[in-house]
């Protein structure tokens, strides 16, 4: 699976650890940035992902700035994406199993646990008939 990553300056530090995190699970990762912790806007970054896992049928996406909810926030603005701003694992758990999100949002500031990231990733959507009418309304 390809995950496509990026972060605002106060994600830096978290994404450097999440971003070798899975390299050493053997992820793809595609990390479209930012690259420094110098100031930069999260919807800038937001876009960047939202456009790769929208065309990437096979990938997920991973934002982090400071709460996790100012870029949660600029991704969910693109066409087909769904994404998670999650604090624990439920969170991500219940994002992937009745929305099918195919982006995860984390808070720096909140220092975000690895396990959220394992959550997200090895949770499968929970297809139904109801979860999948509700996110055909989203798309429309």
């Amino acid at each position: 699976m390809r995950i496509y990553i990026g972060c605002d300056h106060r994600g830096y530090e978290a994404k450097l650890i999440i971003n070798e995190y899975l390299t050493n699970k053997k992820y793809e990762v595609v990390d479209v940035g930012t690259h420094s912790s110098a100031s930069c806007d999260y919807p800038d970054v937001a876009k960047e992902v939202a456009e790769g896992v929208a065309s990437d049928e096979n990938s997920r996406g991973i934002l982090i700035c400071g709460s996790g909810i100012g870029i949660s926030i600029a991704a969910n603005r693109h066409k087909g994406i769904r994404c998670v701003m999650a604090r624990n694992k439920i969170d991500a758990q219940l994002g992937r199993e009745h929305n099918n999100c195919n982006v995860l949002a984390l808070g720096a500031d909140f220092h975000p646990d690895l396990d959220i990231v394992d959550q997200f990733l090895n949770t499968d959507f929970m297809e139904n008939e109801r979860y999948q009418r509700r996110i055909n309304k989203m798309d429309q």
